[in-house]
């Protein structure tokens, strides 16, 4: 069987694809950046399809990848964080409402602004966990590759700040765990939910159901049924890898001039919102008793998934850290689209259509 010049084309490309990724990936990695294996093949997805030498990630292997990084977040929670909840629920409850306010007053002013089109800035404002916002936001109306642009330019600065603040106060390093050691059972169990979660949601309609769903089949699982649920490094990385694909590869020249004409003002926000949230920190670090860094990392607005990641580098009081991350992003999960909707009527809708015809160059 003969293989034709299309063929040896779009496999030159899926090649050139994952090279890209891999080279970017083990850069962001050196740079100690979290979220490393997505934002490494998001961007060079962005290289690819602005260039015109895009590919079509399959919808299937898409949702599923969704699945796998749901599955990956119920995997977080144990009945130890909500019991550290329930021991400290006015700290949670200060603390959690404190930085979605300034969250949403953000992306309400951006909205206002006229600088985003509809509700993008609200959702990529929002500060639950990256991916999970990203993939939401396009289920209600939201540009999805600005979204990410946002969120993940946002999740970048927490880390970095976060590097600065570890170095000032002198707080050493986790140790890195590199073996892993895996149940089959586990890790099968954990593959179904993926898979047939993702599946499920579609075809229930749920909106980001693909990550969703499995997401909620793996908490109920979880601390519920007290099954284990495990997923080897390698399934993640490629879940991660098709997640930043499916993202990275909607992107077109005009969307990536527009994001870069908007880049200062997003900037400032995103900063101005680190800034806000570092002194809710301060003020956590004394009612609680923390160390700084571990009340930083707890308000931080990097989202529950790249914050756990950047915590685990660290010695800082984890359980902490992780319960008042996901009492955040549960609380966004449920206020989120309504909030977005509210938002977005008490802004002014004028000149949205502007800002999309500016975005497609029209």
């Amino acid at each position: 069987m003969r293989v034709g010049p299309s063929a040896w084309l779009l496999t030159g490309r899926w090649g050139l694809l994952a090279l890209l990724s891999l080279v970017f990936g083990m850069l962001l990695a050196v740079l100690r950046l979290p979220a490393a294996p997505l934002l490494g093949p998001l961007g060079a997805a962005v290289v690819l399809a602005t260039r015109g030498s895009a590919v079509r990630i399959p919808r299937w292997a898409f949702l599923g990848a969704q699945g796998v990084v749901g599955v990956m977040i119920a995997s977080y929670l144990s009945a130890s964080i909500f019991h550290e909840m329930a021991a400290s629920w006015p700290v949670f409850v200060a603390g959690t409402f404190s930085t979605l306010s300034a969250a949403a007053l953000l992306g309400w002013l951006l909205t206002r602004s006229r600088l985003l089109p509809g509700n993008t800035a609200i959702w990529g404002s929002s500060p639950g966990a990256a991916t999970v916002m990203t993939l939401m936001a396009e289920s209600y109306g939201a540009d999805m590759r600005l979204v990410a642009f946002m969120q993940y330019l946002r999740v970048a600065c927490c880390a970095v700040i976060a590097a600065v603040i570890a170095r000032v106060a002198g707080t050493p390093s986790a140790p890195l765990v590199v073996a892993q050691t895996l149940s089959w059972q586990g890790a099968l169990l954990a593959l179904v939910i993926a898979l047939a979660g993702s599946a499920l949601g579609t075809r229930l309609r749920v909106p980001a159901g693909g990550l969703l769903v499995p997401m909620g089949i793996g908490m109920a699982v979880r601390l519920g049924a007290h099954l284990p649920i495990e997923q080897p490094h390698l399934l993640l990385v490629a879940a991660y890898a098709l997640v930043g694909w499916g993202i990275g590869m909607r992107f077109t020249p005009d969307v990536l001039a527009y994001a870069g004409r908007v880049f200062p003002r997003v900037l400032g926000s995103i900063l101005a919102l680190i800034a806000v949230c570092g002194g809710f920190a301060l003020i956590l670090a004394r009612l609680a008793h923390v160390d700084l860094l571990t009340a930083y990392l707890a308000t931080s607005p990097g989202g529950a998934d790249s914050v756990s990641i950047i915590a685990s580098t660290t010695k800082v009081d984890m359980p902490f850290v992780i319960a008042m991350q996901v009492a955040r992003f549960f609380c966004v999960l449920v206020t989120g689209p309504a909030l977005a909707r509210f938002l977005s009527r008490r802004s002014s809708g004028k000149g949205q259509r502007d800002v999309s015809q500016e975005i497609h160059g029209k």
